[in-house]
């Protein structure tokens, strides 16, 4: 299915990808995962970076996963019939008990736009295209998790409607000033 948005760079048409086509977000991840490692060095003594082809095997194998959940969405934003971005977004039960978000819960597990389209209107019209679908399924919430140092992720994120919910502490264990 595509459906299409007009933007300043022209229209934005949507596809909905199968698993057998989780090979077309490959370039798109790569590109990802090298803005994760570059805006987060304050985490290299703590999280080991593996290299780009690694990261693309291990979450293309997570991609198949989630996929075989049929409301998985993996939304690709095109335009001019190039891909720009896309967004890989799982339906999750939710049991946290302190806050009434409804039984189930979007979550975006990955959002990404090329690095010479950032800026275009291509994240906003993919979590429009999210929120559209996910609304349709009876889903109330979205959430989505940014890399605390990514400034201008955030800022966007907020600018979307997103506020700061829950905040995710890393410490290892057995090797380092606490062993």
């Amino acid at each position: 299915m595509t459906k299409p948005r007009t933007g300043a760079s022209g229209v934005l048409r949507f596809r909905y990808l199968g698993p057998y086509e989780i090979e077309e977000l490959a370039d798109l991840w790569r590109a990802l995962h090298r803005q994760h490692t570059a805006i987060a060095p304050h985490l290299e003594d703590l999280i080991t970076s593996v290299d780009v082809d690694e990261s693309w095997r291990r979450r293309r194998a997570r991609y198949l996963e989630w996929l075989d959940d049929p409301d998985t969405l993996a939304v690709v934003a095109e335009r001019g019939g190039t891909d720009v971005g896309y967004a890989m977004v799982t339906i999750r039960q939710d049991h946290q008990g302190s806050w009434d978000r409804g039984e189930r819960v979007a979550v975006v597990q990955t959002l990404s736009v090329h690095p010479d389209s950032r800026g275009t209107g291509i994240g906003s019209g993919l979590l429009d295209e999210i929120r559209r679908q996910v609304c349709e399924m009876g889903i109330r919430d979205l959430e989505l998790a940014a890399v605390a140092t990514n400034a201008d992720a955030i800022r966007f994120y907020e600018e979307q409607g997103f506020r700061p919910f829950v905040t995710t502490m890393v410490s290892r264990i057995g090797s380092g000033p606490h062993d």
